[in-house]
């Protein structure tokens, strides 16, 4: 019976916890970056193994995809 009660009685100050934190703000990712269908400035970078790439060289017949991620392990 003890066991039960304590249960609940979690249950309830994690629910209580959790409820009283204010939401984060919101983001307004309009201001973030390019934009889906935006136009990205022309850019030159080279790779790990020297060669330059464009974004004109990576466009393809249906345009371009970049991908920005981030990673710890460097």
């Amino acid at each position: 019976m003890n066991i039960i009660l304590s249960s609940i009685a979690l249950v309830l100050l994690a629910a209580t916890t959790v409820s009283g934190q204010p939401a984060p703000p919101k983001i307004d990712v309009t201001k973030l970056g390019p934009q889906v269908g935006g136009r990205i400035a022309d850019f030159r970078l080279q790779d790990q193994n020297g060669k330059v790439w464009t974004r004109d060289s990576l466009m393809g017949p249906n345009g371009l995809m970049l991908v920005f991620s981030r990673s710890a392990d460097w």
